[in-house]
């Protein structure tokens, strides 16, 4: 890959994914250099018969890697890459436009003079619609908001105050913003601008990428803006709980002779695929290999429905389901009837039966996710060739990641890297993602060095271990970070001892980029910097708190971060919010998660969790401090 070949955002690889399957009807992994068009326009990013033919004929000489004459999913987004770093786009329209459920609407471009086009899914806005007026129904603070009318751009208007957005988030992952913190009366531009920014942060905490989004694009409604945001924010809620530590009764899923490692590397949508074929097996129906062709004719739906339904031997109610319109012949139909079983079960969720018949990748896949959420029906298994009473000795990932690997695992899917970290040591095991975060922190990356996906059959974790060896070496020679100990075979293997050592020091470059950048240019910002930073400003705040270092218990109250909060924001902060004196352990925990909020609101981009202050961790108290810093230090730019 070339320096400047623009990368590739997570969301944009999902939509050229989406765009492949549908194209490649058989599975084979491969379309043909005729279907490459077809390709296109459905990845929408139609282009014209000659330039086709000139991609074509470029790719053959240069771009068939292994000269099979097909080209795969890795080979269409290199040639989308380096499409998209040449600024070909479609032509400009200012009209907004609506094509088969695709909105598109132009503004001109400072990048480009031929301009830009955006487009947005109509069926898209439908499903969030739908699911956030069934989710927020109770919600006080959203009255004005709920219920919104599918059919009309409300959404994207009832976003600009925030509110929408941060209650969203908290449904997503639970106390990820305390909610004393949202303004919710009175509300004014400069406290919507607060919200909104809370928002943000708070979605990046939890692995959203927000990079190219700021509250003046969610102020103004941008369509492509909002859903591309709610989508991960609603699918970081949907897959939260599919993965083994939050039910164990996934391990059931493990396949006769496959190591229980493999069962764990799996992403969310994999073990999801996985638990449909379990179902679908026990009905005695063919698998599917995706959510997309293989539900089409909603036949397997109707299946999966019948087992996963609650029965009287499992459970306290019973769903009988009716199969007969499994025999209806027209699809829309067919679809139509396995939804009204879905309906009762209250599990009529994200797609309509055209939906189903064309198959929305995203909205089916949302569909079924939260098909698992409601009714797993899933029972530990007894053996499976495995003692389950040991599985917390056979692998620490059973017990599920801790606090130090979220944080560290949110902040890499935050930056936009690509793909989607899902397991910190196990996806980490190519570099390809540490490679990526050198870029971020401006460190210089050879690209002709890195091998990429797909690798060959034989000798694939050679390739993977010179990646991890040229990350070592990145870290050694370039970033001249503390690698004692550390080889790339570590990082190969997964090891979490020396995955996190590299990983700790890439975030802490990271959150120092950000001070040097607004700084001199001359001072080196290390931990006694920041130290002395936060005294001098508390001191002249008139603030009576001050810390000694990064371990300093009294940070355990979380005090130090609220006074110096309230000198860089005077009016952030509501004395009635915070403890003093003699704190409870709940006193603390309350007041580490009313800073961690207030942080995010005045537009510090803080990872840590309100835990690592009560816990005084270290190395996440530092990164708050080292954000708060970077708040100050803009303040007194402006």
């Amino acid at each position: 890959m070339e320096k400047n070949v623009t990368q590739i955002s997570r969301e944009d690889l999902e939509d050229l994914r989406e765009a492949f399957d549908k194209i490649d009807i058989d599975n084979s992994g491969f379309v043909s250099d005729f279907e490459l068009q077809d390709l296109f326009r459905e990845a929408r990013f139609s282009l014209p018969g000659f330039k086709v033919r000139e991609i074509v004929e470029k790719f053959m000489v240069h771009g068939d890697t292994n000269k099979d004459e097909k080209i795969s999913f890795d080979e269409f987004v290199a040639i989308f890459q380096e499409l998209k770093s040449k600024e070909v786009r479609e032509t400009f329209r200012k009209m907004v436009t609506r094509k088969d459920g695709i909105f598109s609407f132009g503004g001109t471009s400072g990048i480009s003079s031929e301009g830009t086009q955006h487009s947005y899914s109509d069926e898209e806005k439908v499903a969030f619609v739908n699911w956030i007026n069934k989710s927020l129904a109770k919600d006080p603070d959203c009255k004005h908001l709920v219920p919104m009318d599918p059919e009309t751009d409300s959404l994207f208007k009832s976003v600009k105050d925030g509110i929408l957005l941060c209650k969203m988030v908290n449904l997503s992952q639970p106390d990820t913003i305390d909610e004393r913190v949202i303004n919710t009366k009175k509300l004014t531009t400069f406290t919507m601008n607060e919200n909104l920014m809370l928002a943000l942060n708070s979605a990046s905490a939890i692995g959203c990428t927000v990079v190219n989004i700021d509250p003046l694009d969610l102020k103004a409604g941008k369509p492509h803006l909002v859903l591309g945001l709610l989508w991960q924010v609603i699918k970081i809620g949907l897959f939260a709980d599919i993965e083994i530590s939050r039910n164990e009764a996934l391990i059931s899923l493990l396949l006769e002779g496959e190591e229980l490692d493999h069962l764990l590397s799996m992403s969310p949508e994999e073990l999801l695929l996985r638990w449909v074929n379990h179902h679908l097996n026990a009905a005695g129906w063919q698998p599917i290999h995706n959510f997309h062709e293989d539900i089409k004719d909603s036949r397997a739906y109707f299946h999966l429905l019948n087992q996963i339904s609650p029965n009287g031997e499992r459970d306290e109610m019973s769903i009988d389901i009716d199969m007969s319109g499994i025999n209806e012949r027209d699809d829309e139909k067919r679809a139509e009837l396995m939804l009204k079983q879905a309906d009762r079960m209250d599990a009529r969720q994200f797609v309509t039966p055209q939906d189903v018949v064309a198959g929305n990748h995203k909205l089916n896949m949302a569909f079924v996710a939260n098909l698992y959420n409601l009714y797993p029906a899933l029972n530990k298994p007894a053996s499976n060739g495995i003692d389950l009473t040991l599985l917390e000795d056979l692998t620490p990932a059973i017990v599920g990641e801790s606090r130090e690997e979220r944080t560290f695992r949110n902040w890499m899917n935050s930056l936009g890297v690509a793909p989607y970290v899902n397991h910190l040591y196990s996806d980490l095991v190519d570099a390809l993602i540490i490679i990526q975060l050198y870029e971020r922190i401006q460190v210089p990356v050879d690209w002709r060095k890195v091998n990429r996906p797909p690798y060959p059959a034989l000798g694939a974790n050679m390739k993977k271990l010179e990646n991890c060896n040229y990350a070592v070496e990145l870290g050694k020679r370039e970033a001249k970070f503390s690698l004692v100990g550390v080889g790339g075979e570590n990082i190969n293997e997964g090891s979490s001892m020396h995955t996190l050592a590299l990983v700790w020091q890439l975030m802490r470059r990271y959150t120092v980029k950000v001070l040097s950048d607004l700084g001199d240019g001359e001072t080196v910002i290390n931990d006694q910097v920041i130290i002395n930073w936060v005294n001098t400003t508390l001191k002249e705040g008139g603030m009576d708190t001050f810390i000694n270092s990064f371990k300093d218990k009294s940070i355990s109250t979380s005090l130090p971060v609220i006074d110096l909060i309230t000198t860089i924001a005077p009016n952030a902060t509501k004395n009635e919010m915070v403890k003093r004196g003699d704190l409870s352990p709940e006193d603390k925990l309350n007041n580490a998660k009313y800073a961690i909020s207030v942080a995010r609101k005045i537009g510090a981009k803080v990872y840590a969790l309100p835990d690592d202050l009560v816990e005084v961790k270290p190395k996440m108290v530092m990164t708050v401090f080292a954000c708060l810093m970077g708040r100050g230090m803009k303040k007194a730019d402006s």
